[in-house]
């Protein structure tokens, strides 16, 4: 089983992802922690897309995050499953706000090493206003399109919880 989770910058995406990985006894890359080296550094793009090929490559697998510059169309078409948390901004703010707080001076387990949670204005930014703009949009869907039948779309966090307790992938 191939799942991928996409979506905004604090709707869920690793937390979903690990879930369904301890689910379903699959393996889950976080596509964070490919991007960024430790200590927020930017992965050599190479041996980030190494990283990428190497889980895509074996029979089951749950990749959670965005970044087209890692096979984006690709693991779209090889999903069995795409779960697309499109939660409203202002949702996923406090949700990284939330987040923030609880992992304050710490590495997630979903981060590289040395990536300790941090909460700035350009983070900010991000989840309020350049992580949704139009053509952040255009790109997402752009690389649904040819997939629709397999896209789940959740939009709150009840969403979330209902196709949790009700669907398996």
């Amino acid at each position: 089983m191939k799942i991928a989770v996409i979506g905004y910058s604090g709707a869920g995406k690793s937390t979903l992802a690990r879930a369904l990985g301890k689910r379903y006894g699959i393996p889950v890359l976080h596509m964070d922690r490919v991007h960024h080296a430790p200590g927020w550094q930017v992965r050599d793009r190479e041996e980030a897309r190494r990283m990428v090929l190497h889980v895509m490559e074996g029979p089951d697998w749950v990749i959670d995050g965005n970044y087209t510059n890692f096979f984006y169309r690709r693991r779209m078409a090889e999903a069995d499953a795409v779960i697309f948390l499109a939660l409203p901004r202002l949702n996923c703010f406090f949700r990284a706000v939330k987040r923030f707080f609880r992992y304050r001076g710490q590495t997630r387990a979903d981060m590289a090493e040395g990536c300790t949670e941090k909460m700035d204005w350009e983070f900010i930014c991000w989840l309020l206003w350049k992580g949704r703009g139009r053509q952040k949009r255009r790109w997402m869907e752009a690389g649904l399109g040819e997939h629709l039948d397999k896209v789940t779309v959740l939009k709150s966090q009840r969403a979330i919880d209902t196709y949790w307790e009700g669907r398996s992938c």
